[in-house]
C-alpha cells in the first residue's frame, strides 16, 4: 500500500512537470520593450499594448497567451508591450486606449479593431482579413522621424513624473511646490535654450552694419540733383551766350559793313564834293584874277592863303 501511495505521488509530479512544460513551451509571446521592438518590423506579427493597472488588459490576458500558443500554426509572432515600462513606445504608436492591438506586415502597421477574442485573432490571421483594415499613414508610422521625436517626449514626460513622486513622497514637498519647480526650471531651460539658438543663428548669420538711413539717401539724392542742375546751367548759360554773341557779332558785321558801305559812298561823295569845290574855286580865282586891276600885285602870301584847303572849304560851305 505504501509503495503505491509512493508511486501515484511520482506519477502525478511528473505529469504536472510535463504540463507547465508543455504550457511553457506553447506559450510564445514575446515581450517586446523599446530595446528590441525592432523586431516587429519583419516578418507578421501580432502586438497588445497593455498596463498591469488595466482591468481589460488583465481579462485578455489569458486569452492573449492562449492566441500566443498558435503562433508556430499561424506562421507569425505574437507580442506584448508594457506601456509603463515602455513609455517610448506607447508615444511611438500613439496608444491612447488600453487594451491596443496592432499588426504588423513587413513593416506595414494596421491597427486592429475587432472583437478581443481567441478565434476572431486567427480567423483574422488566416483569412488575411488584415488587408481590408486601412493602414496607418506614413507620417503617423512608428518608424518615422517624427514619431521617433514623439517617443523622446513620452520618455521625458515618464522622467518629468518620477521625479515628480520623488519631490513628493520622498522629500515631503507639497504638490504646488514641486509644480513650482518645474515652472522655474522650464523658464531657465528655455531662457538657456534661446541664448543657444541666439549664438548659433549670429555664427551661422552674422549681422551686418547697418546702412544709411533713407532720409539721408534721400538727402543726398536731392543733393545730387542740384549739383546736375548746376552743372546743366552754366551750360546752359554758355550756350545762351554763344548764341547772344553770335547774334551781335552777326549785327555787328552787318553794322560794320553798312559803315563801311556809308564810308565809301562818303569817300565817293567826298570826292565829287571836292572836285566841284577845287573847279570853283578855280574859276573864282580866274575871275577875281580878271577882275584885278593890272596894278595891284597880291603878295605871295596872300595867294598861299587863298589857296589853303581850309579856304577852299569855307568857301565851298558858304556856297
Amino acid at each position: 500500500m505504501a509503495t503505491d501511495r509512493l508511486g501515484s505521488k511520482i506519477l502525478f509530479l511528473l505529469v504536472l512537470v510535463l504540463l507547465i512544460s508543455q504550457l511553457r513551451a506553447k506559450s510564445s509571446v514575446v515581450e517586446l520593450n523599446e530595446d528590441n521592438w525592432h523586431q516587429m518590423l519583419e516578418g507578421e506579427w501580432m502586438v497588445e499594448f497593455f498596463a498591469p493597472w488595466c482591468p481589460a488588459c488583465k481579462a485578455l490576458k489569458p486569452i492573449w497567451e492562449d492566441f500566443g500558443s498558435w503562433s508556430d500554426d499561424l506562421s507569425i509572432s505574437v507580442g506584448a508591450v508594457d506601456v509603463t515600462n515602455s513609455p517610448g513606445l506607447s508615444g511611438r504608436f500613439m496608444v491612447t486606449a488600453l487594451p491596443t492591438i496592432y499588426h504588423v506586415k513587413d513593416g506595414v502597421f494596421r491597427q486592429y479593431r475587432g472583437s478581443r477574442d481567441k478565434d476572431e485573432f486567427m480567423s483574422f490571421v488566416e483569412e488575411k482579413r488584415w488587408e481590408e483594415v486601412e493602414v496607418v499613414p506614413a507620417w503617423k508610422s512608428p518608424g518615422s522621424l517624427q514619431m521617433s521625436i514623439v517617443a523622446q517626449f513620452f520618455k521625458l514626460s515618464m522622467v518629468l513624473r518620477s521625479v515628480h513622486s520623488v519631490l513628493v513622497e520622498d522629500y515631503g514637498l507639497p504638490t504646488w511646490g514641486s509644480y513650482l519647480v518645474f515652472a522655474l526650471a522650464t523658464i531657465f531651460v528655455g531662457a538657456l535654450l534661446g541664448l543657444v539658438l541666439v549664438c548659433i543663428i549670429d555664427f551661422v548669420f552674422p549681422p551686418k552694419a547697418p546702412g544709411p538711413s533713407p532720409v539721408r539717401l534721400k538727402v543726398e539724392d536731392d543733393e545730387e540733383d542740384l549739383v546736375e542742375n548746376s552743372e546743366a546751367l552754366p551750360e546752359n548759360n554758355i550756350k545762351e551766350e554763344a548764341e547772344r554773341a553770335g547774334k551781335s557779332e552777326s549785327e555787328g558785321e552787318g553794322e560794320e559793313n553798312e559803315e563801311e558801305e556809308a564810308a565809301k559812298s562818303g569817300d565817293d561823295e567826298g570826292k565829287e564834293l571836292s572836285q566841284a569845290e577845287e573847279e570853283e574855286e578855280e574859276e573864282e580865282d580866274d575871275n577875281n584874277e580878271e577882275k584885278e586891276e593890272p596894278g595891284s600885285v597880291e603878295s605871295e602870301e596872300q595867294k598861299d592863303v587863298k589857296s589853303s584847303p581850309g579856304v577852299r572849304r569855307r568857301r565851298a560851305r558858304k556856297d
